[in-house]
């Protein structure tokens, strides 16, 4: 697990500051410190032509009111009884790095994933799966603790907002267009260039952070004074940097190589479709809905531990359900690397699935230790986008043919 940082006391004065410091964050203007050494990765993408799917969006409705709530809530007890000790990552992945994420939607639309129950890793890119696959229930399962609390800053932000121009203005700190309900069905780019244009605020900052902190306490799980300082920072980094926000964003060091948080909410899929969670109000409305209902769950873990990922397999079976999806970015690679990969697959062998379960990996480069030109990868893009049966996964798993992580990567893919 990552040093948990030491302090005497939490104070908005750090979100506050940061604004106050850099009036221009979100313009791609802000001045900061010389970059250092960051992960290898191909060149960011340029951003093709897109066509955005038409989508009927419900009225936009007030901002619903926290409720209290504690240890005995049902969501706290759930990730509590569902998850592990946290474990270690090097990275803070405040958004995604993989520009193909939206890649795989065309087979998954073709072979018919939908509904069940969602499992992914890692920050907001769940929610575009999400919003696609509509499941009944989905957990976000992370090594890192962080990823929980980034979650609940998110999870916080989406009780304060009524669409998507107010999710993004909440989280950023920026004011909010007079005329908020004529923007609920606007094209992204419309929001993204309000976005751009508009100043952070350090009294929005200071008091919207005080109602997110009220916010997230309701929820239940229990959080000390530096899991309050770690939610503190990844909001200050989406302050900070604005749309301009990257992979490993909190030390404020810009990752050239790295897609930024604007370029992956305009993302296509292979047909051209613009289906980020922010693309469009049905998208956002219905994540906003899963997270007010509580069936959004983040869950503290190893995949290849002894208990999370089997707990969460019983608790979607417990509810009737079957895995639909399961979101492993390029966790493998590591599993693979520290020799607890037969746990993972031991662990999968577990879940409830039927034909149709998936798992959607991601794979980079060859100098991150992927492949340089997979079959599936498109031109122009950091990262390539794999999606597999999961029987599959396990026929070939006790046919003993996953020895290397080349192995996993090239065999039984689903073509689009």
């Amino acid at each position: 697990m990552p040093p948990r940082r030491h302090l005497s006391f939490i104070t908005v004065a750090a979100v506050v500051s940061v604004v106050a410091c850099h009036p221009s964050a979100g313009t791609g203007s802000t001045p900061a410190p010389a970059p250092a050494p960051a992960p290898v990765a191909a060149p960011q993408q340029t951003v093709a032509p897109v066509v955005t799917p038409p989508a009927a969006a419900p009225a936009v409705a007030a901002p619903a009111t926290p409720r209290p709530a504690g240890s005995d809530s049902v969501f706290a007890k759930t990730f509590l009884r569902l998850s592990e000790p946290a474990g270690f990552f090097q990275s803070e992945n405040v958004v995604s790095n993989e520009t193909s994420y939206l890649h795989v939607l065309d087979a998954m639309r073709r072979i018919g994933v939908k509904g069940g129950a969602y499992i992914g890793v890692g920050p907001d890119q769940n929610f575009s799966y999400i919003a696609a696959i509509r499941p009944s229930v989905a957990f976000i399962f992370d090594i890192r603790r962080d990823d929980m609390l980034e979650h609940l800053l998110f999870k916080a932000v989406f009780s304060m907002s009524r669409n998507r121009v107010e999710y993004l203005c909440t989280l950023l700190a920026k004011p909010c267009p007079k005329d908020m309900e004529s923007w609920t069905n606007r094209p992204i780019q419309q929001i993204v260039a309000y976005i751009d244009s508009t100043t952070p605020s350090p009294d929005l900052a200071r008091t919207s952070q005080v109602e997110l902190e009220k916010r997230i306490a309701t929820f239940g799980i229990p959080l000390d004074a530096n899991d309050l300082y770690t939610i503190l920072q990844y909001r200050t980094a989406f302050i900070r940097n604005g749309l301009d926000v990257q992979y490993s964003s909190i030390d404020s060091r810009p990752q050239g190589n790295m897609p930024v948080w604007r370029d992956l909410l305009v993302e296509v899929d292979r047909s051209g479709h613009q289906l980020n969670y922010l693309a469009a109000d049905s998208l956002f409305q219905f994540v906003r809905t899963m997270e007010a209902e509580n069936r959004i769950i983040p869950v503290t873990g190893n995949v290849a531990g002894p208990t999370a990922l089997r707990a969460v397999g019983d608790e979607i079976r417990a509810r009737g359900l079957v895995v639909s999806a399961f979101y492993m970015s390029n966790v493998e690679q590591y599993i693979m690397r520290d020799g607890s990969f037969p746990y993972f697959a031991q662990n999968v062998k577990t879940l409830p699935r039927d034909s149709k379960s998936v798992f959607i990996r991601s794979i980079f480069g060859s100098n991150r230790g992927g492949f340089s030109n997979h079959p599936m990868s498109v031109a122009g893009y950091n990262s390539t986008q794999l999606l597999q049966y999961i029987d599959t996964f396990v026929t070939e798993f006790d046919a003993g043919h996953l020895l290397t992580y080349n192995d996993l990567l090239d065999r039984g893919y689903i073509t689009p």
